[in-house]
């Protein structure tokens, strides 16, 4: 241990997306190759000396505790626990929340030295991992609220890979084993007789973690909810949802020196008649098994909302990914047309 081929993985997958500014200790991790890399997980991060380290990501995290709060990590995965690297930003947003991260004054006032908060989670503690929609996020659930954490992967790819690792990661994992299941059919199985409503699939792994995925009804509910946006305008048997996608929402924020760009969390919706914009929480939903009430918050709150009709130009940067789009609508004065969108936008 390690092998050729996954040093040569994870030297690949060790770099931070171009469009996400990291602070210097993470860029210090993100220039490791190889073997420094692998020490430095052992030296640094590694809390069992027999563990191996498996996959390594990078991704946009967010903790339910502060479920406003997107913040960079590097995302490591080992035969005993699943690591997050945090960046220092969060460290200093987070001052009011020091029953959750237990801190320690660091004298530390060279500036050579850097030090990172990693949160721990270890795979014995792991109850269930929910996939989002289309693969664009998942969520890991452990025992109480601290040991929920969604990573943002806004990509399909690499959480299927995470996906698949994590799965060949816990059947190592030495757990009792579950007690046979009674045979079933398949409405009892996955139909409630009281509601008749079919359930989330879900897919319990030999370590008995759960990994559930989303079903079509999430579609068809999402479908239902931006017809409601829609004031009804849409016929819902023709409303299709063709694209359902996690992006961010470039604001230029004009300072007196420069001008800088903020990049805002958003999931973008489209469908056969119109563009949307959605705030959507990405870690209260489902509700956890202990949550005594539900979220302060509905899980989609539209942002935005154009008709397709009245698009008159896509501007496309040409670097690479990830890809800048720019939506230039006709600006229309008729309130006729975009009064049932914009009323709760800019309600009050």
């Amino acid at each position: 241990y390690p092998s050729e081929f996954l040093m040569q993985k994870i030297t690949e997958d060790n770099q931070i997306p171009l469009h996400l500014h990291v602070s210097v200790s993470l860029q210090y991790v993100a220039g490791l190759k190889g073997n420094a890399l692998v020490e430095f997980f052992h030296g640094n991060i590694a809390e069992v000396e027999n563990e191996e380290l498996r996959h390594l990501m990078w991704s946009s995290v967010l903790f339910y505790k502060t479920p406003s709060v997107e913040v960079m990590a590097c995302v490591l995965l080992s035969t005993k626990a699943i690591y997050f690297l945090l960046d220092d930003s969060f460290i200093h947003t987070n001052e009011h929340q020091s029953d959750f991260w237990n801190k320690e004054n660091s004298n530390c006032e060279n500036s050579s030295f850097h030090l990172s908060r990693c949160f721990v989670l270890k795979l014995n503690d792991l109850q269930s991992v929910n996939v989002g929609l289309f693969d664009q996020y998942f969520r890991i659930t452990g025992h109480s609220a601290d040991h929920i954490v969604t990573c943002l992967t806004r990509d399909s790819y690499n959480t299927h890979t995470f996906i698949q690792q994590l799965m060949a990661v816990l059947s190592l994992l030495a757990r009792t084993p579950s007690p046979e299941p009674v045979d079933k059919d398949f409405y009892s199985e996955f139909g409630s007789k009281n509601t008749g409503k079919m359930e989330n699939y879900e897919l319990i792994h030999s370590s008995r973690v759960k990994f559930i995925y989303p079903n079509e009804e999430e579609i068809g509910d999402l479908a239902f909810l931006v017809a409601e946006k829609m004031d009804g305008l849409t016929n819902l048997q023709s409303l299709n949802i063709l694209l359902y996608v996690l992006v961010f929402q470039v604001n230029h924020v004009e300072e007196s020196a420069q001008n800088t760009s903020s990049l805002q969390p958003k999931t973008l919706i489209l469908t056969s008649s119109d563009l949307f914009l959605f705030d959507e929480d990405y870690i209260s939903y489902p509700l956890p098994e202990f949550a005594k009430e539900p979220p302060k918050r509905d899980k989609y709150q539209l942002v935005d909302g154009r008709r397709i009709r009245d698009l008159d130009r896509v501007l496309m940067g040409y670097q690479t990914y990830p890809q800048a789009l720019t939506f230039v609508f006709d600006d229309v004065q008729n309130q006729d047309l975009m009064q049932n969108l914009t009323l709760d936008h800019f309600g009050e």
